[in-house]
């Protein structure tokens, strides 16, 4: 996987270091309020392993997001395809991210995903990227929108991971773009 830069980040692969920082972002209470589960230090530490092996594998995937200035991993975004998910294509590859919520109100979600954006159209030739949220995560909807992301009326869903006894978790919105917008509306920017 390469390193891509914007003006304030870097998006790149896990290192020990982020081990920490990876751990918040998985069981930190904040963070993980739209998710039904949090992940222990080892549960952790095994995920990022496992995004690791996937990033080196496939070239992309969810990855840290580092603050240029500081060094510090503040986050994580990216693309992957999508899994045990019904969406109208099974292969669509989705956008995602999480920030620590020192580091919210920042823009930094954005920044990062407008980059990966433009990664995944001009360099993996992905002719659309989808990404969902529960259906009451304001935060995610707001950075979906300003990507320029348009929601699918019809593509919401029940997420088929989360147990009924999170009634309140279950239901996600559907936002894609397609790569024929997202060069139309670069070309006029």
């Amino acid at each position: 996987m390469r390193v891509l830069e914007t003006e304030r980040l870097l998006i790149r692969n896990w290192e020990d270091r982020d081990r920490d920082a990876f751990h918040r972002l998985n069981a930190d209470e904040a963070v993980m309020r739209f998710f039904p589960f949090r992940r222990t230090r080892a549960e952790a530490d095994s995920f990022m392993d496992e995004l690791t092996e996937d990033n080196r594998a496939r070239g992309f995937g969810f990855a840290a997001v580092v603050n240029r200035a500081t060094g510090e991993c503040i986050g994580m975004a990216g693309l992957k395809p999508t899994c045990d998910v019904p969406l109208r294509q099974p292969e669509a590859i989705e956008i995602g991210w999480r920030v620590l919520p020192e580091h919210w109100r920042n823009g930094y979600a954005s920044e990062a995903a407008a980059t990966l954006i433009a990664f995944g159209f001009r360099e993996l030739d992905l002719l659309e990227i989808v990404s969902f949220a529960v259906q009451h995560n304001e935060p995610s909807i707001a950075v979906m929108r300003r990507l320029g992301m348009s929601r699918i009326a019809d593509g919401d869903f029940d997420h088929p991971s989360v147990d009924a006894s999170h009634p309140e978790l279950r239901r996600f919105v559907l936002y894609a773009l397609s790569r024929a917008t997202w060069q139309a509306r670069a070309t006029t920017a």
